[in-house]
């Protein structure tokens, strides 16, 4: 769908119980009333086409499982979320008491997302945040080793909700998900090290976990774990064992242990994997390696 089908189709969804109002001309807020939970999610135009069949905000499936309230802001594109409409519309919502209103706010973003999630849940003291690959900032003078993003290098991240690690000094509690093995994403994780914030490791998961933990349905039980205070390192653990029956995570694991030379690892992983999936690849690996191992 273009994005002036989409906002019509979703300004028709919401016009009942909600709104949707451009910020800007890249960005749009669309709200859903429902239950005393508030889920704000920041996500891209883009990313709205690419993981919902439906169409539809990440956040709509909250709404239709547990009955939450759903605040959404779309960008077109990555953009950080860095624009005066936006700082506008929340200072808005601050001055009406908007989040006062709910018992339970829980802010929510990856990537780009998930640095306007935290940065941006200064408007709301006391909500949670979960935050999967967030960067704290894109001030070269302190990321200057982040060379992905090197066209938003100009964008001022110094002025209002701009260093996200410090705009959760409000948060009750803020849980961060990343790959350890990806440097540039680990990085940006330390800078987020502080008092309330949890960092959640997923080891060789890549450089797209919000798809992964899409694909293994643990996406939505970390989202309402978060906001019911069950969310742990313990059943993150849990929940993240579902990545075993994950072929690219599997995949991603054998070539490191390949990598590593450790062949005596890769005959034990590809024949854990063999012995529950179908999977030629593990299986020529693993006689591969059981051939060196006997060398």
């Amino acid at each position: 769908m273009s994005k002036k089908e989409w906002i019509s189709e979703v300004t028709d969804l919401v016009d009942e119980h909600g709104y949707l109002t451009p910020l800007g001309r890249r960005h749009i807020a669309t709200f859903v009333e429902d239950g005393k939970t508030l889920l704000v999610s920041f996500e891209t135009h883009q990313g709205i086409q690419t993981l919902s069949p439906q169409v539809h905000p990440l956040g709509w499936e909250m709404v239709k499982t547990h009955r939450w309230s759903h605040l959404g802001l779309i960008s077109d594109g990555d953009t950080w979320f860095r624009d005066p409409a936006v700082y506008a519309f929340f200072d808005r919502l601050v001055d009406d008491g908007f989040f006062d209103e709910f018992e339970d706010v829980l802010f929510y973003g990856a990537g780009p997302c998930g640095y306007a999630a935290a940065a941006f849940s200064v408007a709301a003291p006391g909500a949670k945040v979960l935050a999967i690959q967030p960067q704290a900032t894109l001030d070269p003078r302190v990321t200057e080793w982040d060379k992905r993003f090197t066209d938003m290098r100009r964008t001022n991240f110094t002025d209002r909700y701009g260093y996200a690690p410090d705009m959760l000094d409000a948060a009750a509690e803020t849980f961060v998900i990343y790959d350890p093995a990806e440097t540039e994403d680990a990085m940006h994780a330390a800078l987020f090290t502080r008092a309330g914030v949890t960092k959640l490791r997923l080891p060789h998961m890549g450089a797209s976990l919000q798809t992964d933990l899409l694909q293994l349905d643990i996406l939505y039980p970390l989202l309402a774990a978060a906001s019911e205070n069950r969310l742990t390192p313990r059943l993150f653990a849990r929940l993240a064992r579902a990545r075993r029956d994950h072929l690219p995570y599997l995949r991603r694991l054998l070539a490191r242990l390949e990598q590593d030379d450790r062949p005596a690892l890769v005959a034990a992983l590809c024949h854990n994997v063999t012995q529950r999936m179908r999977a030629p690849r593990f299986a020529s690996r693993l006689k591969r390696a059981n051939d060196r191992m006997a060398d």
